[in-house]
């Protein structure tokens, strides 16, 4: 078994690297003077099992033609398995025809790589679960609610406990982490007018003098939880916190949320942070890389991946 890893990433590559005790291949990532790619394997592949660790995030275009080209590479030099390891699937919002002569990209991605030569893909929280089905080789959709329940039990006060889901597309996301901590359940019901922007419309469940913990799977400008959370405390809320898988927050989402009233955002480190997010004092990473590591260590070896979450 071998690992590998673009530029997206690689902090988190490293440390699941520490967690398989094994080191990041030896590979050349750069770019011509007009920005194409280009990728050297620098080691022998030939017969191995091989993990590409890399997030298709900001920028996601660049991020994914690596991915695309150092898969193959591998493929030329004979590696005999290439699983693609995408901590952060880009392009997954785009999983169904929004409106007239739309594409359906999340599909197109999928295309691309499994054309790119991959023969197993690895992620994290899919934005639309039945984006496993655009893909025509296996693919583990790992899930982070497990991970993110132990460090709300580690961290917060479970007796006084509510689980909120900021939408109703998220319902059987929140509901899995209330089962996990035995709390009860509430949903933000929104109508969003414009791409970015959302209205809070009503809560539906009493949140009075509770701490809320919001669930979702992304966070991009952050106006979405934002609104979310200012609504939970004018409906009595003590306290919102909130716990998302994939912080992309991009533009000035860092500054929204310092601004905002959460108490606290939980993100893990599928995206690799940017200053301004270390920097903002409310926002606390917490790491995929035991996930991730030992869901490659279970596939390298034939053994179950789903009883990870059991």
């Amino acid at each position: 078994m071998k690992l590998f890893s673009g530029n997206s990433n690689r902090v988190l590559a490293e440390s699941i690297g520490r967690y398989l005790e094994l080191p990041i291949g030896q590979a050349m990532v750069r770019r011509f003077a007009d920005q194409e790619i280009f990728v050297e394997i620098q080691e022998n592949v030939r017969g191995e099992d091989v993990f590409v660790i890399q997030s298709t995030s900001y920028p996601a275009n660049d991020h994914l033609m690596e991915l695309l080209i150092i898969i193959d590479a591998l493929r030329r030099a004979s590696a005999r398995r290439i699983t693609a390891v995408l901590p952060y699937f880009g392009y997954a919002r785009q999983d169904r025809k929004a409106g007239g002569r739309t594409p359906i990209s999340a599909k197109l991605v999928a295309n691309l790589i499994t054309e790119a030569g991959a023969n197993r893909v690895m992620t994290l929280d899919l934005h639309a679960g039945q984006i496993q089905g655009f893909f025509d080789i296996p693919t583990d959709n790992l899930f982070a609610v497990p991970l993110l329940a132990r460090d709300i039990k580690e961290h917060r006060d479970l007796s006084n406990l509510m689980v909120v889901s900021p939408d109703v597309g998220g319902v059987v996301r929140a509901r899995a982490l209330a089962k996990r901590l035995d709390a009860p359940l509430a949903i933000v019901d929104k109508r969003r007018d414009r791409p970015g922007e959302s209205e809070v419309m009503n809560i539906i469940g009493d949140v009075t003098d509770r701490n809320c913990i919001l669930i979702d799977d992304i966070i991009d400008s952050g106006g979405t939880l934002c609104n979310a959370a200012d609504a939970l405390m004018k409906a009595g809320a003590s306290s919102v916190s909130a716990y998302i898988t994939h912080g992309v927050l991009s533009g000035g989402a860092a500054s929204r949320i310092a601004a905002s009233s959460l108490k606290e955002l939980v993100v893990t480190d599928s995206i690799m942070a940017t200053k301004a997010i270390r920097d903002t004092p409310n926002i606390r990473i917490v790491t995929t890389a035991n996930l991730l590591g030992e869901a490659i260590q279970r596939t390298a070896s034939e053994e179950s991946v789903s009883s990870l979450f059991d």
